[in-house]
């Protein structure tokens, strides 16, 4: 097989749609996300605003998937070489197909990472929030039977509402692993061997 069909001139659009594929789709996983944990830390934040901090563990989550494909797609765009003057095309169809497929890998991968974190954070922080207001209002009634004025107020403590919380960053961790799985993979094909084209 020739240079000429191993290297044609088209082959570096394999590439740069690799590259564009991974960053698009994996900030779109990262702002789904996003937007779901942000809906439930702000309903939960209603009643129970001092469990906003430790709760914002979904959004950093889901913003590291964006991070990922950044990475992979710099990666990628960096490895797409330009034509030489006088020997030709220097970007081969494998390498592209190895830069589209790495690119596929880790934007989708971290797409479907960002869907599982968005719902799993939105339905894990109402989870958490509701359950502290339910002990808060158990332990003011408590109070109020024994002649305590200490009804209403800020929850301070949640009883327990941390054992969920607990599961709910297990959740969560699972959730991210896939886009991380996702992103290995990309980094392994972007790094193994590539053809170079000989035009002699």
């Amino acid at each position: 097989m020739t240079a000429y069909e191993t290297c044609p001139s088209w082959a570096p659009i394999l590439g740069y749609m690799g590259a564009a594929f991974c960053i698009i789709t994996a900030n779109w996983g990262a702002a789904w996300g996003t937007w779901m944990s942000g809906i439930g830390l702000c309903s939960m934040g209603v009643n129970h605003p001092n469990g906003i901090i430790k709760n914002l563990v979904a959004i950093i989550m889901a913003g590291v998937l964006g991070i990922y494909g950044l990475i992979v797609a710099i990666i990628i765009s960096g490895g797409v070489s330009a034509p030489k003057s006088g020997s030709g095309n220097t970007y081969s169809q494998f390498t592209g197909w190895a830069h589209l497929s790495a690119g596929l890998c880790c934007g989708l991968s971290c797409l479907a990472a960002g869907y599982a974190t968005g719902v799993a954070g939105e339905y894990g922080i109402k989870a958490t929030g509701l359950r502290a207001e339910l002990n808060h209002a158990k332990s003011s009634r408590a109070m109020m039977g024994m002649g305590s004025n200490g009804g209403g107020g800020e929850i301070i403590d949640e009883g327990d509402a941390g054992k969920l919380y607990i599961g709910s960053v297990t959740i969560l961790s699972f959730s991210g692993a896939i886009g991380l799985y996702g992103f290995i993979v990309a980094l392994i094909i972007t790094s193994s061997d590539y053809y170079a084209c000989d035009f002699n």
